[in-house]
C-alpha cells in the first residue's frame, strides 16, 4: 500500500475520520458525565440542607438547634471538606453554630455576597475552604417565625468539590481506554474493508497480467456490477488491438507481393542486358529489393511487438533451427551445442525469436572454425524476468571497432561471405523493440559472442 495508492487514500480518510469521530465523542461523553456528575453533588447537598433545616426547626422554641441525624460521618470529621453551618439574621435570636468538622471556624455566606437563588431558594457558590479545599456551598435562607414575626436564619452546606473531580477522572480512564479500542478494531476493520473492496481490482490487475504472458486471451471470471463495464471495454479493446494488428499484417504481406514482384522482373531483365545501363538498372534494383525487405520486415516486426499475449518456448526454437544448420553445413562438421533450460519463455512472436536465433546462429555457423554454442539464461532476479542469450564461435571474431559497425544498417564486414548486410541491424531493432538489448562482445572460444537480452515469461 503505498501513498499514492487508492487503498491508502481510502483508509487514510476513513482511519482520520473515525479517530476524529472518536475524539469528539469522548469529549461530548466526558462533559455529559461531569454535568452529571456535578448535579448529582448538587443534589446530594441539596437533600442534605434540607435534612438540616429540616432536624434544626424539628424543635419547639424561637431558635433553630443542632440537628442531631444529619446522614454524612464527615461533618464530624475535622477539616473533611464537608461542613454545615446555621447563622442568625438580622438580629433573629440564637447563636451561630457549626459542624464539629470546621473546629470553630466559620464559612463565608453567599447571601452576603448578593448572589440570587434559585427557584428552590438555595443559593449556589463556589469558594475554599479553612484548609484551601475546592468547597461547593449550597445556602437556604429560612424564615423560622411567622409573616408578621420572621426570624430569618441561614443554613449553609458546603461539600468538597474535589469529590467531583475525583469522580471525573476515574471515569475518564476506563472511557479513553474503551474509546482506545474501539478505536483500533474500527481501523483494522476499515482495513480489511479498503481491502475487501478492492480485491476486485487486484484482480483484474492479475488478469491482465495474464493476459500480456499470454496465459490468458481476454478477462473473464466474475466482478463487481460497478467493474463489470470495465471488463467488457478492456475485452474489447484487446479484440480491437487484435483485429488491427491482423490487418497491419495481411496489408505488408499484400504490399510484400506486390512489390517483389516487380522488382524481380526489372532485376532478372537487367541482368540479361549486358549494357553498362542494365548492370545499373540491375545494382539499383537490388539495393530497392533489399530496402523493400528490410522496411517490411520492420513493418512486420512493429506489428508482432504490438500484440500482448505472445509467449514462446525457447527450446524448440532454438533445437529446430540448429538442426536445419548442421544440414546447411554438414560438410564443415561444425559442433553446434545449445544450452537452454527447459522451461524459458520469451515473451513475443515466434517467428522474431526464430529470426534472431536464426540470423545468429548462422552468422556464427558462418564464421566457426568447428564450434558454435547456444547459451540461454532465465534472470528472474531483475524487476521484469530477462532472458541472456549468447552465441559464441570460435572463428577469427572481431575488433572492438568492427563490432560496432557490425550493427550499422547494410553494413557488411566481409563481401566474400553471402548477404545484405541487414540481418544483424533488423536484430539489434528486434530487440530494441521488445525493450531489450544486443550487443556483440569477445567470446571465450576465440571469436565472437553476440549477446541478447529479451523480456522473459
Amino acid at each position: 500500500m503505498t501513498l499514492n495508492s487508492l487503498a491508502f487514500r481510502l483508509f487514510a480518510t476513513a482511519a482520520l475520520w473515525t479517530l476524529l469521530v472518536l475524539a469528539i465523542a469522548g469529549v461530548v461523553i466526558d462533559y455529559v458525565h461531569k454535568r452529571e456528575a456535578e448535579a448529582a453533588f448538587d443534589t446530594r447537598l441539596s437533600q442534605i440542607l434540607t435534612q438540616i433545616i429540616a432536624f434544626s426547626t424539628l424543635y419547639e422554641g424561637d431558635e433553630p438547634r443542632v440537628p442531631k441525624i444529619v446522614g454524612e460521618p464527615l461533618f464530624e470529621l475535622t477539616h473533611s471538606g464537608w461542613y454545615w453551618q446555621i447563622t442568625p439574621l438580622d438580629n433573629a435570636p440564637g447563636r451561630r453554630m457549626v459542624s464539629a468538622s470546621l473546629a470553630g471556624e466559620s464559612l463565608i455566606l453567599p447571601s452576603s455576597l448578593k448572589k440570587k437563588p434559585d427557584p428552590t431558594n438555595i443559593t449556589w457558590y463556589n469558594t475554599t475552604g479553612p484548609v484551601g479545599e475546592s468547597l461547593r456551598m449550597a445556602e437556604n435562607v429560612y424564615n423560622a417565625g411567622e409573616d408578621e414575626s420572621p426570624r430569618f436564619y441561614s443554613f449553609l452546606v458546603a461539600g468538597d468539590a474535589e469529590t467531583t473531580e475525583s469522580v471525573n477522572a476515574t471515569f475518564r480512564l476506563p472511557l479513553t481506554i474503551a474509546l482506545g479500542l474501539a478505536g483500533l478494531v474500527l481501523v483494522a476493520a476499515t482495513l480489511f474493508q479498503v481491502r475487501f473492496v478492492l480485491w476486485p481490482l487486484q484482480a483484474i490487475e492479475k488478469r491482465l497480467a495474464g493476459i500480456r504472458s499470454g496465459n490468458a486471451e481476454k478477462l473473464d471470471g466474475t466482478l463487481p456490477s460497478e467493474i463489470e463495464p470495465l471488463r467488457t471495454e478492456l475485452n474489447a479493446l484487446i479484440k480491437s488491438n487484435q483485429e488491427i494488428v491482423e490487418r497491419a499484417r495481411t496489408q505488408v504481406g499484400n504490399l510484400a507481393h506486390a512489390l517483389k514482384t516487380p522488382l524481380a522482373v526489372i532485376l532478372n531483365e537487367a541482368r540479361d542486358d549486358k549494357g553498362a545501363p542494365a548492370q545499373k538498372i540491375a545494382e539499383q534494383a537490388t539495393v530497392m529489393h533489399d530496402q523493400v525487405n528490410y522496411y517490411l520486415d520492420r513493418a512486420r516486426m512493429a506489428a508482432r511487438t504490438g500484440l500482448v499475449g505472445r509467449q514462446t518456448e525457447v527450446f524448440p526454437v532454438a533445437e529446430g533451427i540448429v538442426r536445419a544448420l548442421e544440414r546447411i553445413y554438414s560438410e564443415r562438421s561444425l559442433n553446434i551445442s545449445v544450452d537452454c533450460p527447459a522451461d524459458a519463455r520469451f515473451l513475443g512472436e515466434k517467428q522474431d525469436l526464430e529470426e534472431m536465433l536464426g540470423n545468429l546462429l548462422d552468422n556464427a555457423c558462418k564464421w566457426a572454425a568447428s564450434r558454435v554454442a547456444l547459451k540461454v539464461v532465465v534472470d528472474e532476479a531483475a524487476a521484469s524476468a530477462l532472458l541472456h542469450i549468447s552465441v559464441d564461435d570460435d572463428g577469427p571474431g572481431l575488433t572492438p571497432e568492427q563490432r560496432a559497425q557490425g550493427i550499422a544498417r547494410g553494413r557488411r564486414l566481409d563481401e566474400t561471405k553471402p548477404g545484405s548486410g541487414l540481418g544483424l541491424s533488423i536484430i539489434a531493432e528486434l530487440a530494441q523493440s521488445y525493450r531489450g538489448t544486443f550487443a556483440l562482445e569477445q567470446a571465450s572460444l576465440g571469436g565472437l559472442s553476440a549477446r541478447l537480452k529479451l523480456p522473459a515469461v
